[in-house]
């Protein structure tokens, strides 16, 4: 039985109630206008399914939200894009996970999309994945409010991105990049506490400074917020410039604030899980990238890969959404301390094109593991890590270079330099270098690029020799109706009109004998 809280939208004219909607299998667009969100009925065909709970009941708020909906979850699977798919989280909940959220979804796609909403969430539903949130990114109250709308029966919240610190983000302008824009958060937050017949809650990370950091949380409390998640890392901290996140400022936040806080950061063990707890006093744990390396790390159990990677490829099997992509991506999680040994399987795992052949290099890798468990102690593979590489276990990432150091500051320099412009020569990202490699005479640097006049019209690029400084599509609509020439278009209306009115006067023109 799914534990699904939904309360109808006031019925207004030209509207529908949840409960209607529910009839119509998410079969609505949203549009909007000053007062009201409006159902407005698709001429598109979906056959999406339902799983949400039965009835309208009161929409439950903070701790009694967190107690009744989510079960009072402690264990948390992150949203992760590509990463925490069906399968996935299917897995994760076997090994002990009592919450688990969708990847990240884009609100604008989402509203605009049907195939995407099908393949992201419609079609990713299964009763045995409960209590489960829904995350999106969004910039737009109106449209985060419309995607939420379409997705709030297949959930049990909706979640806002407002932590995700990568560079798609930063051109998105959403995520972390919307948290100095607190008018706008207000706003958002407001709107879809308002509308939604599930709680809306929200994924933030820190400031450096703990005061604007509880600050910040108390207002998006303020607005409507259920629950708050907080990564204890700043908008800098990220690749390699990752280093520990601030527990410190999460207790502060919980210690601020009147609802729910899951904590998230520096949790790769279940001893890091009750430490935390501890420390902070938050109510949950959001395991990430500790999830990844090992599913059953809130069990607090090391399992062989193998054993992870036979289970999780027995659930990809039953349900069938994950892609090809998916799988092969956390297996290369899994294995990853082991694949940096057996090299030729890396590239055989990244070759595979079918479920089979990649079960095929799971067998391998573990035939390989085997035998090495066999051999004495001194004949193993010494990796430096706390158990054999065949185990489960976190991945740490090297610390990076001294900034004082030359090249610590050469390295710093490199990546800002990349993020900042994303097209210096001297700062290429590895899939422009390998490019570099095949053709030497590319140019990635939109400085020596040559620079195109725009149409006048359509902003394309206009035809250097062109008569009327257009492009060839506005030029030959032009030149059709003044019936003129372009020479660097290489259109010739008036000499042809020319000809044939030549033609037609020698046609009448009798000829003398």
């Amino acid at each position: 039985m799914l534990n699904t809280v939904h309360t109808g939208l006031t019925c207004q004219e030209g509207s529908t109630s949840s409960c209607q909607r529910r009839s119509s299998l998410g079969n609505d667009k949203w549009v909007s206008n000053a007062n009201t969100l409006h159902a407005k009925p698709s001429t598109d065909t979906e056959h999406e399914p339902f799983l949400g709970g039965v009835g309208a009941m009161e929409k439950l708020q903070g701790f009694e939200f967190w107690r009744k909906t989510l079960r009072a979850a402690r264990f948390v699977l992150a949203p992760m894009v590509d990463q925490s798919e069906l399968a996935w989280r299917l897995l994760s909940r076997r090994h002990g996970a009592e919450l688990c959220y969708t990847p990240m979804l884009h609100a604008q796609v989402f509203v605009r999309d049907v195939n995407y909403r099908r393949e992201n969430l419609y079609n990713e539903v299964s009763p045995e994945d409960r209590p489960l949130i829904t995350q999106f990114c969004a910039n737009d109250p109106e449209v985060f409010v419309q995607a939420a709308l379409l997705a709030q029966d297949y959930c049990d919240a909706i979640d806002l991105n407002l932590g995700c610190p990568q560079m798609i983000a930063k051109r998105g302008h959403y995520g972390v990049f919307l948290q100095d824009e607190w008018d706008l958060l207000e706003r958002m937050i407001k709107l879809a506490n308002e509308k939604l017949s599930v709680p809306v809650t929200c994924k933030i990370r820190v400031f450096p400074e703990i005061e604007k950091t509880v600050k910040y949380a108390k207002m998006l409390e303020k607005a409507g917020c259920q629950l708050l998640t907080v990564h204890g890392r700043t908008k800098d901290q990220k690749g390699a410039l990752t280093g520990v996140a601030s527990w410190e400022h999460i207790k502060a936040v919980r210690e601020a604030v009147n609802i729910p806080v899951f904590a998230n950061g520096n949790i790769q063990h279940l001893s890091d899980v009750q430490r935390c707890m501890e420390e902070t006093g938050v109510q949950g744990i959001m395991s990430a990238e500790g999830n990844l390396h090992n599913p059953a790390l809130f069990e607090g159990r090391n399992p062989p890969v193998w054993e992870m990677v036979e289970e999780y490829l027995g659930v990809v099997k039953k349900h069938t959404p994950s892609t090809l992509s998916h799988v092969r991506a956390h297996l290369f999680k899994l294995w990853h301390h082991t694949l940096q040994i057996h090299q030729d399987l890396r590239e055989d795992l990244a070759k595979a094109k079918n479920l089979a052949g990649i079960e095929e290099v799971n067998r391998q890798l573990k035939r390989r593991c085997q035998e090495e468990m066999e051999k004495d102690e001194s004949e193993r593979h010494h990796t430096g890590l706390p158990f054999p590489h065949w185990i489960c276990q976190p991945y740490v990432r090297p610390a990076p270079k001294d900034p004082g150091s030359e090249n610590g500051v050469k390295a710093v320099n490199r990546k800002r330099v990349l993020e900042d412009s994303d097209s210096s020569n001297d700062s290429l990202s590895k899939n422009k270098q390998k490019k570099k490699v095949r053709n030497p005479q590319k140019n990635f640097c939109p400085e020596l690029k040559p620079k195109y006049i725009k149409c006048e019209q359509c902003g394309n690029p206009k035809g250097n020799k062109c008569v009327f400084n257009l492009c060839r599509g506005c030029c030959k609509k032009k030149a059709y109706k003044e019936v003129a020439d372009c020479p660097g278009h290489g259109l010739k209306f008036k000499t042809k009109a020319l000809k044939q009115k030549l033609a037609e006067v020698q046609t009448e023109t009798p000829i003398s004998s």
